[in-house]
């Protein structure tokens, strides 16, 4: 993990979006001129088309690259090396900016787009992350089914589709088929806050075997 320098789902100078025209389909979906099947999710939803060239150039930690995202959402992987998540007993380890505050039962029912963790990069990521330095917990997640994405809804223009807002939306949200998807969502449920000192001791633990 030494060689870790931007985590796995942050995009590099070398992975720009790729140039795919839009263009209204017979159904009043969204689509590209010239369509793949690999462009949409099965789900049906067009998803932004970025170059595949991991590690090259310079890592934008601003920027997630959609392909990764979505791999490490589907297939449950750390955000971070990308390698499996952390699963126990109590559920996938999710590492969440702290909005305790937000409901009582906080983070249950929150549509994330931020994949889970493994336990060895839990540290990392609070260092690299300036929003979990101000406040981050560790969250046992139970079900996480996927809900929808984060993306772009594109409104009827003269001339080709055009960006009207970007937001979450539902798979069963009609207005999906408008979208262009940059970021799978799951729900978190069943949850339960673990101290991060726990955590730590987790891979103290392991560490020390």
């Amino acid at each position: 993990m030494s060689g870790i320098i931007a985590p796995y789902i942050t995009a590099w100078s070398a992975e720009q979006d790729l140039p795919c025209a839009l263009v209204e389909r017979s159904d009043h979906s969204i689509g590209y001129a010239n369509e793949l099947l690999s462009d949409r999710d099965r789900h049906g939803v067009l998803w932004r088309q970025t170059a595949l060239r991991h590690r090259v150039g310079r890592p934008e930690f601003a920027r997630v690259h959609p392909s990764r995202q979505r791999r490490a959402m589907e297939l449950l992987l750390c955000q971070v090396c990308g390698e499996p998540a952390d699963r126990n007993d109590d559920g996938v380890l999710w590492l969440q900016r702290d909005c305790r505050d937000d409901w009582p039962q906080w983070p249950d029912g929150m549509a994330s787009a931020e994949p889970p963790v493994c336990v060895p990069c839990v540290p990392i990521a609070r260092r690299m992350c300036p929003a979990l330095q101000r406040g981050a917990v560790t969250v046992r997640v139970r079900d996480c089914p996927v809900v929808g994405v984060r993306g772009v809804f594109y409104r009827q223009s003269v001339l080709a589709p055009t960006a009207a807002k970007a937001g979450n939306f539902a798979y069963d949200d009609p207005a999906v088929r408008r979208v262009l998807a940059s970021a799978l969502i799951r729900e978190l449920r069943g949850c339960v806050i673990v101290p991060l000192e726990e955590v730590s001791g987790t891979m103290t633990r392991s560490l020390s075997r």
